[in-house]
């Protein structure tokens, strides 16, 4: 299937479908030259008003496209709420992002305004959240020595992957990732842990020996106190309960 070039294209969607926003940034892996055949155009649509944010997918010349559409309130509001994340996906976006029709002055107060969020970080982690982690990966830990089945260590791996990626970045303050982003987010804070990291779960994964991860987790961990049960304690808000 023949696709059309995608900034030829996200004009194309701008004149049809949104004519009047002020901006598209184009983002996602077909601006970094990292596309395969299923890759689709992530774009970031931002009119001067709406009545509310959306995001919507369709077909467009052969492209699946994902459309995240804005007005610089809302998409102020979801720069915030990535930020509470520790995963910055539209500040990316947008800072990363090809303009189209082209750049503005509207379009260059967009950008910075996620770099702005980009630069300032995530929330520090505190005590208790690095705490929390750490008895999250202890627990799956503990799941990875004796597995009642191979179908239940690959889930507890598939939740390994994740979190302790989460806790090797948060824990040292840094931008997260989620999903099939995470190995290009700790290539590019710690090559060399990094190839550790996906050589291990590849271990894993296609033998079911667990020795390289649990050595690689618990080594992440020591930096935070190491692993975490005895002791541990997590007290819901007063007001979680409901009248009988």
């Amino acid at each position: 299937m023949i696709k059309e070039d995608p900034v030829k294209t996200t004009k194309a969607v701008h004149a049809e479908r949104y004519p009047g926003a002020e901006v598209i940034f184009l983002a996602g892996s077909v601006i970094r030259g990292e596309n395969t055949p299923t890759s689709d155009l992530d774009l970031v649509v931002i009119f001067r008003r709406l009545d509310n944010a959306y995001r919507e997918s369709f077909r467009f010349n052969n492209w699946p496209v994902e459309a995240f559409v804005h007005d610089p309130e809302t998409l102020n509001y979801f720069f915030q709420m990535d930020r509470a994340s520790g995963v910055p996906s539209l500040p990316n976006m947008v800072s990363e992002g090809i303009e189209v029709p082209g750049a503005s002055d509207f379009s260059r107060v967009m950008r910075e305004l996620a770099r702005a969020v980009l630069v300032e970080g995530p929330p520090c982690w505190q005590a208790l959240e690095i705490d929390n982690s750490r008895y999250t990966i202890t627990d799956i830990l503990d799941d990875l020595y004796k597995p009642r089945s191979r179908a239940e260590q690959i889930a507890s791996a598939t939740v390994l992957f994740e979190e302790l990626a989460n806790h090797f970045l948060r824990s040292r303050q840094l931008w997260s990732a989620k999903g099939k982003t995470i190995p290009r987010r700790l290539r590019a804070v710690d090559f060399e842990f990094a190839v550790r990291f996906e050589e291990s779960f590849q271990e894993l994964f296609a033998t079911g020996h667990t020795a390289q991860v649990i050595a690689l987790a618990e080594e992440v961990l020591e930096r935070s106190g190491g692993r975490l049960f005895e002791g541990h304690k997590l007290a819901a808000p007063l007001d979680w309960r409901q009248v009988l």
